[in-house]
């Protein structure tokens, strides 16, 4: 049908890498494989002590877009009340990992701390431990995501490559990633921060290990959309009127997810659905099985969703937003994007960087 087609090639831009990311990607790799200053500069970073300092507010982004995490940054930075307490964990990938490493340490970010790691580094997030990884290899899963031709029905969204990434499912091992913290905002990086997030650090989250913002105010958010309540195994352990809620800005207490072997439910989970019956892809319906009954519901305000799909988000709620999430195809560095929202993320983007200029990056 046409809509399936306009939703297919809307997915299609969705998914390309715009020129000018591709000239900065390259051109921020060639700088930093030629600067040893730069590469010095990070040294001497991967020896702070605020990295492992619980004292100090810690984020984390795994992304392998060098700009949408330098807004993520810049914007998180640019409204803090105390810059130099913030810390950022980024994760890349082994193309990126240059050019993010590059980008953070040629820019000024207020004296925050920000370290770049390669999850192609991570030897211990392997098939054998990981039963994502280990689904990931299987041929059929392969043929499902990037094929897509054994259900025409089945939502093109689904089967988008970027859900195969491992950088997609780094965010349910954060205690192994990051084993000496106690607390971390997580970060998407299509999101951008409008106000100082550290006190979300002091949010009471009543022994629970994820501080999220619930999104059953529309009824279809609920636990039943997004799982199989056909099946037996989620019909006996889950409410379907459960209410939903969201990645893109979530508070961890390590300590809780660590004594509530939360990355071992999730392991369960994702071993339950080798054959997709209780969900088909993604991160969020296997978030929602793990952090069932672990969850407690944040403010709204802390989080607001829906800039890139939904052109009638109100405005007053993206003003008083801490954080605005262009969740959705229509992404602020894309051609895609709705100019509505545009300016929210273009803020963040300094478009005299001469390497920005170069690559045509506007």
């Amino acid at each position: 049908t046409a809509t399936m087609q306009s939703t297919t090639f809307g997915q299609l831009a969705a998914e390309a890498v715009p020129k000018g990311l591709y000239c900065l990607g390259n051109s921020l790799t060639m700088e930093w494989a030629k600067d040893p200053d730069l590469r010095h500069f990070v040294n001497l970073q991967k020896r702070s002590q605020k990295l492992i300092d619980n004292k100090n507010y810690h984020f984390c982004i795994f992304s392998d877009n060098v700009l949408a995490t330098s807004v993520v940054v810049n914007s998180t930075v640019y409204n803090a009340d105390h810059p130099d307490e913030l810390v950022f964990h980024i994760v890349t990938d082994q193309v990126n990992f240059g050019a993010m490493q590059g980008w953070f340490a040629m820019n000024d970010f207020k004296g925050a701390v920000i370290d770049v790691q390669n999850v192609d580094s991570f030897t211990w997030l392997n098939s054998s431990y990981a039963p994502v990884l280990k689904q990931l290899e299987d041929a059929v899963t392969k043929s499902y995501y990037f094929k897509g031709d054994q259900d025409p029905k089945s939502a093109v969204k689904f089967r988008n490559p970027k859900y195969l990434s491992v950088l997609n499912h780094l965010r349910f091992y954060i205690p192994e990633v990051y084993p000496a913290l106690e607390k971390v905002v997580f970060l998407d990086d299509d999101v951008v921060v409008q106000k100082d997030l550290t006190p979300l650090f002091s949010v009471d989250l009543h022994g629970n290990v994820n501080g999220a913002v619930e999104t059953c105010l529309e009824t279809f958010h609920r636990y039943h959309k997004y799982l199989n309540f056909s099946h037996p195994k989620i019909r006996s352990h889950f409410d379907p009127d459960a209410c939903g809620w969201a990645f893109g800005m979530n508070v961890f207490d390590v300590l809780a997810w660590k004594k509530a072997n939360v990355t071992g439910r999730y392991h369960y989970w994702q071993e339950q659905n080798v054959d997709r019956t209780l969900w088909k892809l993604g991160t969020l319906p296997p978030g929602l099985l793990t952090f069932y009954g672990l969850t407690e519901p944040l403010d709204r305000k802390w989080h607001v969703l829906g800039l890139g799909y939904d052109p009638n988000v109100d405005s007053q709620l993206i003003e008083a937003g801490a954080v605005v999430h262009f969740n959705g195809n229509m992404k602020p560095w894309l051609k895609l994007a709705m100019n509505r929202y545009k300016p929210l993320w273009e803020k963040y983007v300094n478009y005299a960087h001469p390497l920005l200029q170069q690559c045509n990056v506007h």
